[in-house]
C-alpha cells in the first residue's frame, strides 16, 4: 500500500470508530474498528470491526451496522470530504483476531501443561 492509502485508512479508522461509538453503539456493547484496508483507487474500504457485547449476540450488532451503512458513510463524508474526491464504499467485516489469539494462547497453555506432565513422568 502507498503512504496515502495508509494515512487515509488511519483517518477513516479513527473517524469511523468515533461515529460507531457515538451514534450506532447499542446499549451494553463496545464496538472497535481494528483495521481499515483501502483499495489502490480508494473506492472501497474494508472495515474490520471487533464487538464486545457480553449480554447481546454480536450478529445483531453487525446486522444493525449493515442496515445503517449508508448513514455511516454519509457521516464519514462530512468528516473527510476535504481529503478525498470520492468517499469510499464501506464493507464491514468481523475481526476475529482476538478469538484467534485466545485460541492460540489456550493451545500454548495446553502444550505447556502436557510438557510439565511428561517431564514429571521422566523424573520418576
Amino acid at each position: 500500500m502507498s503512504i496515502r492509502t495508509e494515512r487515509l485508512g488511519a483517518v477513516i479508522q479513527q473517524d469511523l470508530g468515533e461515529i460507531l461509538q457515538q451514534q450506532y453503539q447499542l446499549s451494553g456493547s463496545f464496538i472497535t474498528v481494528t483495521r481499515v484496508r483501502l483499495t489502490p483507487d480508494l473506492s472501497i474500504a474494508k472495515v474490520y470491526i471487533s464487538v464486545f457485547a457480553p449480554d447481546r449476540d454480536p450478529d445483531t450488532i453487525f446486522q444493525h451496522i449493515d442496515e445503517h451503512t449508508g448513514e455511516i458513510r454519509y457521516e464519514l463524508a462530512g468528516r473527510i470530504r476535504h481529503q478525498v474526491r470520492r468517499i469510499p464504499e464501506l464493507h464491514f467485516y468481523v475481526d476475529d483476531s482476538a478469538e484467534y489469539v485466545n485460541k492460540m494462547e489456550s493451545l500454548f497453555k495446553k502444550v505447556k501443561k502436557e510438557r510439565k506432565k511428561r517431564d514429571n513422568r521422566e523424573e520418576e
